[in-house]
């Protein structure tokens, strides 16, 4: 029975295991993501220091001054637009709201989970996996300790070993059934920072 419970607890530590190496990657995307667009507005907002300083020092012909002024204008509107987009990269599509929302992700907006989603899973699914660890672990131990009772003498050994298989096998199925529980709990306390769907 304890074996079972042991397949069960190794069942979702690999689970949740993959689930925050997934999560770990999707973090990592996204942190290039925002990294690319930091780029882009520097190289935005260089233009337009550049495009300034001609109005400003007077080297542009008055009669085609407007066209550069034009275009500090279309210059200036991107910069501010790459700021919401990182905005919303680092935070998600919900926490901007609406109304801050300017990525596309398949064809529609609001659809950003963003860094901070990704960051607090998987700071729970880390602490799920500290417990599947010691779960496993007080499992395997009771096992060895089961697997010695059967092959030991003396009746008092026997009887210690098995005692300790069974309490062994009770503290890894606690530790199994928190580590489930905070693992479980990881959608639902972030639906907050999920973008709707």
């Amino acid at each position: 029975m304890f074996a079972a419970v042991l397949a069960v607890v190794d069942l979702g530590g690999g689970k949740y295991g993959d689930d925050e190496i997934i999560g770990t990657n999707e973090k990592a995307n996204l942190y290039q993501w925002y990294q690319s667009k930091s780029i882009k507005q520097s190289i935005i907002e260089q233009e337009a220091e550049l495009l300034s300083a001609l109005l400003n020092a007077g080297v542009i012909v008055p009669n085609r001054a407007d066209v550069l002024r034009n275009q500090l204008a279309v210059v200036e509107k991107n910069a501010e637009r790459y700021e919401k987009e990182k905005k919303e990269i680092l935070l998600g599509s919900a926490a901007v709201g609406p109304q801050g929302q300017v990525l596309l992700m398949n064809g529609k907006k609001g659809a950003i989970f963003g860094t901070k989603y990704w960051e607090q899973k998987l700071s729970i699914l880390g602490a799920a996996g500290d417990k599947f660890d010691v779960a496993t672990l007080w499992l395997q131990v009771a096992l060895v300790f089961g697997a010695i009772s059967l092959i030991v003498e003396s009746e008092k050994l026997k009887r210690a070993f098995y005692v300790a298989l069974v309490l062994g096998s009770l503290v890894g199925t606690g530790f199994g059934i928190q580590a489930y529980a905070i693992a479980m709990s990881a959608e639902t306390s972030l639906q907050a920072l999920a973008p709707a769907n």
